[in-house]
């Protein structure tokens, strides 16, 4: 299985245009379209209607999309060279813009190559706790949380928050579904995890809806589990901002992406304090 298929995304009789089912297994708990999945779904498209792998892409999230909905994938390409196209997408549901998103794709000749970014020093997977989720107003059984087991390889479980703010670095082992293979489209899923941050930075209930996200592709290589290792630079006016490095287990960078995203209390915030505090004392 391959990105497209776990995305869900189909070609139609024109090589431009594409179709993405809405259905839970790619949507939030709160069971709408998720972000990293809609990018993941655009830069598939653009690569196979191009002939190109993807060097960056950016969206910028603009509505949301439920299930049933059917979201087209409209691609445009604006520019094609010897190496590099500039294309872009247009997703929408009937005349609803979902997002659109810029992308250059290609591969030149690789004389020149290095890596200076070092990953941080993180249990690896086999040591690290898995990631206690809390239930939301929704909680969505079947969403993508559902398809990706993750470990919580730096920070602090949901059960913690108490208002105590953090150093704004937390970091997530997630694992590669073992039929899915390494690809931009794959990554970008993975990119979205700065409202994650924000809630770990804050040391309160609180994630985020996506406005952007940006990603870079460095270098793919096989690897079972991808380090998410997510850094928080500020929030302010209700807004927060960040960036995020994945990791391959052997230290590979395969890709950056960096993101802004609107602050929102958890649905049942007060509740969930309830409980985690009730459960801490029983602990």
């Amino acid at each position: 299985m391959d990105a497209r298929e776990f995305l869900g995304l189909r070609e139609t009789h024109n090589p431009h245009r594409w179709i993405l089912e809405v259905v839970p297994g790619i949507c939030t708990d709160e069971l709408f379209l998720f972000g990293g999945c809609a990018l993941g779904a655009a830069i598939d498209a653009m690569e196979r209607t191009t002939g190109r792998p993807a060097i960056w892409a950016t969206a910028q999230y603009l509505s949301f999309a439920h299930p049933p909905e059917i979201v087209d994938i409209d691609v445009t390409v604006a520019s094609s060279g010897h190496n590099t196209t500039q294309a872009r997408v247009v997703a929408h549901v009937a005349d609803r813009e979902i997002l659109t998103v810029n992308a250059a794709l290609g591969e030149r000749p690789d004389r020149h190559a290095g890596q200076w970014a070092v990953m941080p020093d993180v249990p690896m997977p086999a040591d690290a706790p898995p990631r206690v989720r809390p239930v939301t107003a929704v909680d969505g059984e079947n969403s993508i949380a559902q398809r990706l087991e993750m470990r919580l390889a730096r920070g602090r479980d949901f059960l913690s928050y108490d208002g105590t703010r953090g150093d704004g670095h937390a970091a997530l082992w997630a694992r590669i579904p073992a039929d899915l293979g390494m690809s931009a489209a794959a990554l970008a899923i993975l990119g979205d995890y700065v409202p994650f941050g924000v809630g770990q930075a804050l040391g309160e209930y609180v994630g985020g809806n996506s406005l952007d996200n940006t990603i870079r592709i460095c270098r793919l290589v096989a690897t079972e589990w991808v380090l998410i290792d997510v850094r928080v630079d500020t929030v302010h006016h209700g807004f927060g901002h960040g960036t995020v490095h994945l990791w391959a287990e052997d230290g590979t960078l395969l890709a950056t992406a960096s993101q802004s995203c609107i602050v929102r209390e958890w649905q049942g915030a007060k509740r969930i304090a309830a409980d985690a505090a009730r459960q801490r004392d029983e602990a």
